[in-house]
Parts: structure tokens; sequence; C-alpha cells
């Protein structure tokens, strides 16, 4: 079974250097590096959305009137392996069609400003799905009748209350009687921890020694650890006590041990678990899907989670290790450049000169725009290039300088009274509308005006 999953963490780590998904260290070698990768969190969960799942209708109440929409239940598949189900925190925002999430801290979300961000956690964890006792939790709530899909809607209706801060009721009785009463009810509860983080996840020196250390931050009972494929002759991965390791736990170092005399180069290491992601942790789209309504976790299966870190070694001179994060508080991107060679490292960040002295370490945050696509370059001595891309997306779409109001939600297949669809396929069943149908709409309505155009010029070369 270890065997299996050590052979599944060397394969990802080859998966995760190769696409950049986690911000890990850029590398400063003897050439130029040059690399664009997108900002997301250091580890954790990655997973699929699958679309909304147990849910029934609720009310959200605006200037522009009210408008119905599915309230509920979201389920999500874990990458490697493992199921999600979250809810939303984002009321306005639309989801996009299988859209692909990253665990995140809640400083590099909506909730980072959110003062009620503790009271969201309380209800996850006293209400529907970890409270599956529904007679029991209809009893506390004063409710007449609790099913699945009236809990699930009665906890997303009290969550949107906190986290949109919107006027909103779920249509059934029995629903609206839960969330009054998980809203009277909410105390606020500190940030769950990370499934799976390395810190940092980047650190470079000189060869000769052992660089490091990245600790290891896990709920796992313990980790595989992995190194790059094509780890360069000489280099392991040890532990503080200086021997080679396959496995670790939480609060364990590791260490990228470069023998003296190794040309200069760099490497990666991978650490994998299966383990289930803490109930209240945040995910926000990534990639082409990064301004996806931003999602809380409600429950977790055993699911696979990783995390990687990167390591450059010189002989002589200035090595650098460059790593990127969302800084939702300042508004933009913290670039962190630490230095451990023997001479100072001068660069930009976009643009705007710095340096950086031997042993020192220097952190500059670039502000950037909400919603809007960045791409921040980093140049420095040598040749060292580094961008790092993505979108912000720190608040909710109704917490901007607009009042905009939520569309409904699609019917699911079973009907539009709420449902607990698992169909794989049909219509996507969402909170707010879907990315998607304005562009099946015109391709729809660009289909009919080439068959209308087709049928004209038949019937006129038949008439001739």
């Amino acid at each position: 079974m270890l065997s299996r999953k050590r052979r599944g963490a060397a394969r990802l780590a080859a998966a995760v250097v190769a696409s950049g998904l986690v911000a890990a260290g850029a590398i400063a070698t003897a050439g130029p590096a040059v690399a664009d990768e997108t900002v997301a969190g250091h580890g954790g969960a990655t997973a699929t959305l699958g679309g909304l799942k147990v849910y029934d209708q609720a009310v959200v109440h605006g200037e522009g009137g009210d408008q119905p929409l599915g309230a509920g239940l979201f389920e999500m598949s874990v990458d490697n392996g493992g199921t999600l189900q979250t809810y939303c925190i984002d009321v306005h925002n639309p989801t996009q069609q299988q859209a692909k999430y990253q665990e995140v801290p809640w400083s590099a979300s909506s909730l980072h400003n959110n003062a009620d961000a503790g009271k969201i956690r309380w209800i996850l964890q006293n209400s529907y799905p970890q409270v599956n006792d529904l007679a029991a939790l209809a009893q506390k709530a004063g409710a007449q009748g609790l099913t699945e899909k009236t809990a699930a809607a009665g906890t997303q209706v009290a969550i949107w209350r906190f986290s949109d801060h919107v006027k909103v009721d779920a249509v059934n009785p029995a629903a609206e009687k839960l969330a009054d009463y998980l809203e009277r009810s909410a105390q606020n509860l500190s940030e769950p921890k990370a499934s799976l983080t390395l810190d940092p996840p980047a650190v470079s020196g000189k060869s000769g020694s052992r660089l490091g250390p990245v600790t290891v931050h896990t709920n796992a009972d313990s980790v595989a650890v992995s190194p790059a494929a094509d780890l360069p002759s000489g280099v392991k991965i040890v532990g503080k006590d200086g021997k080679p390791v396959t496995g670790a736990a939480d609060g364990s170092q590791l260490f990228f041990d470069v023998p003296k005399g190794a040309e200069d180069g760099s490497t990666s290491l991978t650490v994998q678990a299966a383990t289930k992601v803490p109930v209240g942790r945040a995910f926000t789209g990534i990639g082409e899907h990064a301004k996806s309504q931003t999602q809380i976790l409600a429950g977790s299966s055993e699911s696979t989670v990783s995390a990687a870190a990167t390591a450059s070694w010189k002989k002589q001179g200035a090595v650098p290790a460059v790593t990127a994060q969302k800084n939702c508080a300042k508004g933009g991107v913290d670039v962190t450049t630490t230095n451990s060679g023997d001479e100072a490292f001068p660069f930009s960040v976009s643009g705007k000169d710095y340096e950086v002295g031997p042993g020192e370490s220097k952190t500059v945050t670039v502000p950037v725009g909400e919603d809007q696509p960045y791409k921040i370059a980093v140049k420095g001595a040598g040749g060292f290039e580094k961008s790092f891309s993505g979108v912000l997306d720190c608040k909710t779409a109704g917490s901007g300088g607009g009042k905009p109001t939520p569309q409904p939600s699609p019917a699911s297949v079973g009907g539009t009274n709420g449902g607990s669809s698992t169909t794989g396929g049909g219509d996507l069943a969402e909170t707010g509308s879907s990315s998607a149908t304005p562009m099946i709409a015109g391709v729809a309505a660009v289909l009919v005006l080439i068959g209308g155009g087709a049928v004209f010029f038949l019937r006129k070369k038949k008439t001739a």
C-alpha cells in the first residue's frame, strides 16, 4: 500500500513541477531560469467541481428585486482520489463547469477580512452534513421535518448571511427555521489548519551543504516523501539527522543534501498523504477558473493531498529562491526573494529595482486589481527570469462598488424543487448562473443561422 503511494507521489512530483500549479521557488542556476507559474496555494488538496448535488430553494432580496436560486451542497472530486462536499461563500458569483479548485488559507480568499469567518466554521461543524441526525437538528432549530435537501439549504442560507451579508431566506419553512437557529447560535471559531503544506516551498544554498529546512505541516498521521524523477547524482533528501528519508510527519524537517563539488543545479521533492481535509478550509478557483465562486469545505472523504518544494545550489555567487503568494489584506501578491549565496543579488519586480544581500530575504507586495488577470515578472543578475500569473479573487462579487443581483440557478434534471442528484451528466445545477450559459446560447444561435442558410441555398438550387 505504502509503495503504491510512493510511486504515486513520484508521478505527482513530476506533474507538479511541470505544471507549476504549486507556487514553489524559482531557481537560478548557471544559466537563465525562465518560467511562468500560476500563483496558488503552497499545497493541500486540488479538486474539480462536480456541481450542486443536495439542495433546495432560497430567495435573495436585493434592490433589483427577489431572485430565486438553488442553495445546498456542492461536490468536488479530488485529484488522485477523494471527494469533498462544499458550500458557497460568494452568492453573487457564478460557478464554472468542471472548475479546478485549490485549498487555500483564509488570508488568500474573501474571508481574509470577514469578522464572521469563524461563525461560518461553527455552522459547518454544527449542521448538515457534519450533523447527520436530522431529527435532533430539527428539534434544536424548532423546525418540522428536516430532510437532507432542506437541511443543506438552511445551512447554506445561514452561511450566506455571514459570508456575503445579504438578505436571504430559505423557501422551505423548516429550512428557514434552521437558518435562523444557526445564525443566532453561531460563535467565532479559529481558522482550521491546512491538510498539508511545506514551509518554505523553496530553498537555496551552496553545494557541499544541506539546503533547508523545509518543514512539513499536516493533519495526516504520515506523508510519503518522493524526490524528483531526475534527481541529480549524489543529491539526497534527508531528515534532521542527515539520514535519507522516504516518509515524514507533522513538524518533520526535510533537507536537500548536495555533495561538495556538485555542478550548479536544482531539483525538487513532493510529499503526499491520504487524509480528511479539515472542515472550514477555503477553496478558490485556479488557472482559467480563477473567478469561479469561492467554496468552503463542509465534509471530506479520505483524500489525496500533496505539496512540493524546490532547491537550487551554486558553488559560488548569489543563489536566489523566489516564491509568490496572494495577500488579500494588502490587495496584491507577495513576491519573496531569498539569497543563500555569498554575493548580493540585484533583481527587479515588475520593473522596479531591488537588492537582497547574502543570507537575507526581501518581500515585495505587488498591487493587483480585484478580478483582474496579472503577470508579475522577476528578473535578476546572471540572466535570472521568473514570472507569476493569476487572478486576484479576494472579495465577494457583491462587496465591490456595484450592487449585482444573483441569477437563478438552472433546474436540475429532476425538476425545480431542489434535488440530491448524483448523475454525472445532464444539466449542472449550481448557485448563481453557469458562466457557460451565454456561450451555449451563442453557439446555438449560430447553428440555427447556419442551418437556416443551408436550407435556403439548397431550395434555391433545386428551383434553378
